[in-house]
């Protein structure tokens, strides 16, 4: 299922930084996400967090949320700002 969302991703990704200001800030390896229920929050992540399991089911949630149609022209990740926050510093420990 990764192989099918991966490509997409990444498309998604250069139309940011082909098209956004704030996406000229994004080093090669990373990419901007918004997360928050209400206020959204912009992070900047490696993209190898889209291998791991747990990241991939947030994307599954935003999938059902938004589809591709990301209102914040970003990918936007439809969870609390701390949880997000807990599972990528787990990724950090590992």
């Amino acid at each position: 299922m990764l192989a099918i969302r991966l490509p997409r991703i990444l498309q998604a990704k250069q139309n940011l930084l082909r098209g956004s200001s704030l996406a000229r800030d994004v080093r090669k390896g990373y990419i901007a996400v918004y997360v928050g229920e209400e206020e959204k929050k912009r992070f900047v992540i490696p993209l190898s967090y889209l291998n791991k399991p747990s990241f991939q089911e947030l994307l599954s949630k935003a999938e059902e949320e938004f589809g591709f149609d990301h209102p914040m022209g970003g990918l936007t990740i439809p969870c609390r700002e701390d949880i997000f926050l807990d599972l990528t510093s787990r990724f950090h420990a590992s």
